[in-house]
C-alpha cells in the first residue's frame, strides 16, 4: 500500500527521523537511540517513510542504513512553494499597510 507523503510528515516522530537522517545515513538502532520509544515503534515509522519513498534503505553487510530521498523532499517543497508565495505577498501587503499607518500617525 502506497501512503501519502503528507500523512507521513504529519507525525512529529517521523519529521524528527527525517531531520536525523538528513545529516547522515543511520541504522534503525542508531535512530531509535534518539527517541524514548521502542525499536519496533521506530521500525514502524521507518516502514511508513519507506513506503512513501521519503527514505531509502541501503544494505551494508548485515546492517540496513536509512537515508533521505532528496527528490521526494523536493516534491514537498514544490507543493509548499505555492503557499509560500501567497504568504510572502500577504506579509508584503501587511508591511505596506503598517508603513502607511505609521506615516498617518506622524
Amino acid at each position: 500500500m502506497r501512503r501519502d507523503i503528507f500523512q507521513a510528515i504529519a507525525d512529529p516522530t517521523r519529521r524528527a527521523i527525517i531531520a536525523l537522517i538528513a545529516m547522515q545515513a543511520m541504522t534503525p538502532n542508531a535512530i531509535a537511540e534518539n527517541f524514548n520509544t521502542t525499536r519496533q515503534a521506530v521500525s514502524k515509522h521507518l516502514r511508513i517513510l519507506t513506503e512513501c519513498e521519503l527514505v531509502k534503505q541501503e544494505f551494508q553487510g548485515r546492517e540496513i542504513y536509512y537515508s533521505l530521498e532528496i527528490e521526494k523532499m523536493k516534491e514537498i517543497d514544490k507543493w509548499l512553494e505555492q503557499y509560500r508565495k501567497i504568504w510572502e505577498s500577504r506579509f508584503n501587503q501587511l508591511d505596506q499597510l503598517l508603513i502607511k499607518i505609521k506615516k498617518q500617525k506622524k
